[in-house]
């Protein structure tokens, strides 16, 4: 284990320990390298998570290894760490962390957290979603090519409604298609939209989509 090291980043001091861990065996890139590239391409970073609460999915073992998700702040967190209260639609509450700045995400990746899961709400407006994302998962017996031919039928449903989608890719074998909204729209609206799209195209392409 390698010796702890600080990292000043958005004016607060975060701690890195053991920065040579390696994170991603197949390149040899370590905790450190992680933190220098997200420390590298911040302001994209930020624009799309900045105030955002977010769900941990942690890799104490690097990407070779298991994860698991993580959605409360741990005890002994900095005081100065953004937090929030967000309820499940059960009702159950949990304190999370909020990017509000890069150290934030530092403090993250130093716990091992690779996966960063945000809700689509900002917290100066938690009851409102800003985004519709569309999760195409591709289930047992399909493949990525599967899940691309899925995210172009999708951009044909989306430019028959004049509407543009940002697709990212959801981390593992999946596709996200993000859909930017105005404000006003609570959670249950927008989820109603997504179910609706997903009717649809299940409806234009049963032989590739499910809703």
């Amino acid at each position: 284990m390698s010796e702890a090291i600080e990292v000043e980043v958005a004016g607060r001091t975060v701690t890195v320990s053991n920065p040579t861990k390696v994170f991603f065996p197949e390149h040899g890139y370590t905790k450190l390298d992680l933190v220098r590239y997200y420390v590298a391409v911040g302001d994209a970073v930020m624009r799309q998570m900045r105030d955002r609460p977010v769900m941990l999915q942690r890799f104490p073992d690097g990407v070779g290894g298991n994860s698991f998700y993580q959605k409360r702040i741990p005890k002994g967190a900095p005081d100065w760490l953004t937090t929030m209260e967000v309820r499940t639609i059960n009702g159950t509450a949990s304190n999370v962390l909020v990017i509000a700045d890069l150290a934030h995400l530092v403090w993250a990746v130093n716990l091992g957290c690779i996966g960063f899961h945000s809700w689509p709400i900002r917290m100066a407006n938690p009851d409102q979603c800003d985004e519709l994302r569309i999760d195409l998962d591709p289930g047992p017996g399909t493949t990525f090519a599967m899940a691309q031919e899925a995210a172009a039928e999708t951009k044909r449903l989306l430019d028959d409604s004049g509407v543009t989608g940002f697709v990212k890719t959801s981390g593992s074998r999946g596709i996200h298609v993000y859909v930017r909204l105005v404000p006003g729209h609570d959670s249950i609206t927008v989820r109603r939209a997504a179910v609706a799209i997903a009717r649809e195209l299940e409806r234009r392409r049963p032989d590739l989509l499910t809703a």
